[in-house]
């Protein structure tokens, strides 16, 4: 299985690339997190806000790999607890899908990526910062692998 992380944004601090970095590298190669950074649209003064979404959404649907569960990063979409994103990524496996998680940029997600997911998620009610995002997810999806294959990690 092989989980995709399509993100806007490709200038992160050093602590986010590590972070994310720390947890991928921990994931068995089965079990490979990926991430694919989507360049953001230049924002300046007079920047049209919807027409950069616009075209970081048509970068995002072009990186999904057909056969894709697409899962759009929403903070509307249904919260999990640990167990639960456990339960649904085992489940993913046992289906035979790979998985894009889409997670946009300060401005959000194309409505068009939303149209496209299979799934929403939210990590929180909370307005998170996109950077750290990164770091959650990863976080997250590493807790799922040790919770499904019996691993100290998760207590």
């Amino acid at each position: 299985m092989r989980v995709r992380l399509i993100a806007v944004g490709n200038k992160m601090p050093k602590w986010v690339t590590e972070g994310y970095d720390e947890y991928a590298k921990r994931l068995p190669k089965d079990f490979a997190l990926e991430l694919v950074e989507i360049p953001m649209s230049p924002r300046g003064k007079n920047t049209d806000i919807p027409k950069a979404i616009r075209k970081e959404g048509d970068s995002m649907l072009e990186a999904i790999p057909s056969g894709d569960k697409v899962i759009a990063m929403e903070v509307l979409g249904k919260e999990w607890s640990t167990d639960q994103l456990a339960d649904q990524t085992e489940q993913w496996r046992m289906d035979g899908y790979n998985v894009s998680l889409l997670v946009g940029g300060p401005d959000g997600l194309d409505p068009r990526c939303t149209a496209r997911a299979d799934q929403t998620w939210s990590l929180s009610r909370l307005t998170l910062p996109h950077p750290m995002v990164r770091v959650i997810l990863a976080e997250q999806i590493y807790r799922a692998w040790t919770l499904m294959n019996n691993h100290p990690y998760h207590r």
